[in-house]
């Protein structure tokens, strides 16, 4: 027979004395805790910091450890830019294209103006010549490329360019900022030099006839025919013609001297410039195609400059679109635009400087005229043309500001009013030589009148950038 099992009564009491120890133990070691815990605080506060540093200097270990990739990352920039300076200047079709063109030319020797004004280093120029000597040891003994005086420049300024993005990439990064302002634009401005003539050959495929009779019969409305009398200059003095052509190819060395002054004298200002010398060819190139014309001397052919329409059978000529072999670039004049700006953003650079803007200045106007490709009207419509631009990139001003504006529409709306009375009303100008005189002195006064003020504006504007307001100056 099993055994009953026996159920002790439960003592309530020594429960509750069980319990209450139980707490008492746990809340003595808590205290003992905390207490060992304060003693403790300033030991374990100084090895925090401690430990702190071992941080940062494990993770200024690491930082070290990485070095190795941006330096791999440098080798392999420097590496492709060798290959593609290699590469285009040992390329057969780049040279026959575009080093032996006079204008691609001096477009890359502008940039060694801007390298060795922002890297004015021996071993700079020291690189450029020994560039320049492998390139033309390679393409003229090696390769037997035909031999020209324009490619010598194009291997200097191919060089140049090389040495100079070299020179951006292992640069320390308190001097990065201005050597890549100093090369990217350089590029930039090399790159729609090159791609300019497929622009205009586009504009001539879409435009098969051309104005170049508006634009004779206002010149001949004047009384004075200025491009035929430049031309024969031209043809009596040959040395004033080799003067006015390398002025005309030129055009790139004012930009790069005008630009690299203002980023090293007032940076604020060289982008808005660069921005203009580079935006002033794309939107030509729309305006081209607004009023496609030549220039005299694709429309006279040999007749170019000894013999013109007299004034009265230019009076009775009828003026209509006719087909001319050649790419559209007369109105208008870009070459007149760009010195025009040069000449402006050389405001405030030493006196070489404004010498060299001035002295392109003058030149290209008889540059312009005297080769034949623009006619007198090409060079007024520019002042509008190049004041539009202008205001376009005074990035220092705001958006809505209504200077800027108005600069805006000034220039724009004296553009296209030139092409519109080019185009429909020539009978008026014939009325009297008196009125298209008033007119193209008005277009250049209203224009200087205009950039002025933007000028002035722009001025009191970086003034106001750099002045604090008395209302956040600090009491006195």
């Amino acid at each position: 027979m099993a055994q009953r099992l026996q159920v002790q009564p439960i003592n309530h009491v020594e429960q509750f004395r069980f319990i209450s120890d139980t707490k008492k133990c746990f809340r003595n070691r808590f205290s003992n805790l905390s207490h060992h815990l304060l003693i403790r605080h300033g030991q374990d506060e100084k090895r925090c910091t401690a430990g702190a540093i071992v941080v940062i200097c494990k993770w200024k270990s690491a930082i070290e450890r990485r070095m190795p990739v941006n330096r791999i990352i440098r080798i392999a920039l420097t590496a492709l830019v060798l290959v593609c300076g290699i590469w285009l200047g040992t390329g057969r079709q780049f040279y026959r294209e575009a080093m032996v063109s006079a204008f691609l030319a001096l477009a890359l020797a502008s940039v060694i103006i801007i390298h060795l004004r922002v890297c004015a280093t021996w071993m700079d120029a020291l690189s450029i010549l020994a560039g320049t000597a492998l390139l033309s040891a390679i393409d003229l003994r090696i390769l037997h490329f035909r031999p020209a005086i324009m490619a010598w420049f194009s291997f200097a300024g191919l060089s140049s360019l090389v040495i100079f993005a070299i020179r951006a990439i292992w640069a320390k990064q308190s001097e990065r900022k201005l050597f890549l302002l100093g090369f990217v634009p350089a590029l930039l401005f090399v790159v729609s030099e090159y791609f300019a003539d497929n622009l205009l050959h586009w504009t001539a495929a879409n435009h098969p006839k051309a104005l170049d009779l508006y634009l004779f019969s206002f010149d001949s409305s004047l009384g004075v025919q200025f491009p035929f009398l430049a031309g024969q200059a031209f043809a009596i003095w040959p040395w004033l013609r080799l003067v006015g052509i390398l002025f005309y190819i030129g055009l790139p060395i004012p930009i790069a001297v005008v630009y690299s002054g203002q980023l090293l004298g007032k940076r604020e200002n060289a982008t808005p410039s660069m921005v203009a010398f580079l935006a002033t060819g794309p939107i030509g190139i729309i305006f081209y195609n607004l009023f496609p014309a030549l220039g005299p001397m694709h429309l006279f052919l040999q007749g170019f400059p000894w013999h013109p329409l007299t004034i009265e059978q230019a009076s009775r000529l009828l003026a209509e679109p006719i087909a001319i072999d050649g790419p559209p670039n007369a109105i208008p004049s870009l070459h007149m635009a760009w010195v025009l700006l040069v000449w402006w953003y050389s405001r405030g650079l030493t006196w070489w400087e404004r010498s060299v803007a001035m002295l392109f200045l003058s030149f290209t106007v008889l540059a312009t005229l005297g080769t034949g490709e623009h006619y007198f009207i090409d060079l007024i419509v520019a002042f509008p043309f190049a004041m539009m631009v202008e205001s376009l990139c005074a990035f220092n001003l705001e958006f809505s500001d209504r200077t800027r504006w108005l600069a805006f529409f000034a220039g724009l709306g004296g553009t296209l009013g030139w092409f519109a009375l080019l185009r429909h009303s020539l009978h008026f100008f014939w009325l009297s030589p008196i009125l298209p005189w008033s007119f193209c002195l008005a277009t250049v006064i209203v224009s200087l009148f205009c950039e002025r003020l933007l000028q002035t504006h722009k001025q009191a504007s970086a003034l106001a950038a750099t002045v604090p307001s008395p209302a956040l100056s600090p009491l006195s």
